[in-house]
């Protein structure tokens, strides 16, 4: 067992883990951060998409003790208390998600383009969530789900709302 020591949706965490157990399993089995889905087991999906250290990443190829020291947020961690994220409320708006199993990997890897890239372009947001994949929606929603979240967070950011 190894202790490892993260910040998790903005919290200070500790766990003892064997050093074979994956992020994804640390998230969903130990601290009950259920959004973070396991789809495939070998990263070609998505559905366990985190942030670490601001940047999208599968967390069911990540060791959990590879995580230490970072800043892990889920998308658990992108609510504002009770009110949703821009990014989740536009793809509640813009009909992005369907069965609903990639969506929370969908939204962090467009938290991880939005972080970096307020204005995508199409293209730039198909390259952000090319490691995606969804069955149900055919992409286009999910494309226009970003874009609102993307318009919406810069008008937060000159103060006004979209």
């Amino acid at each position: 067992m190894t202790t490892v020591r993260l910040t998790v949706n903005g919290a200070a965490i500790s766990r003892d883990v064997e050093n074979r157990t994956l992020l994804v399993e640390l998230l969903r089995d130990q601290l009950s951060l259920t959004g973070t889905h396991v789809g495939c087991d070998t990263s070609q999906c998505g559905c366990c998409t985190v942030l670490v250290d601001g940047a999208p990443t599968k967390s069911c190829t990540m060791l959990a003790v590879q995580a230490e020291n970072a800043s892990v947020t889920t998308v658990e961690g992108l609510a504002r208390g009770e009110a949703m994220h821009p990014i989740q409320q536009a793809f509640v708006d813009c009909h992005g998600l369907q069965c609903g199993f990639c969506t929370p990997g969908m939204m962090m890897a467009a938290a991880g383009l939005l972080a970096k890239n307020t204005q995508p372009t199409d293209e730039e947001i198909v390259q952000a969530i090319e490691g995606n994949l969804c069955r149900c929606t055919g992409y286009v929603n999910i494309i226009a789900a970003i874009k609102q979240a993307a318009g919406t967070m810069a008008a937060e950011a000159k103060g006004g709302r979209s």
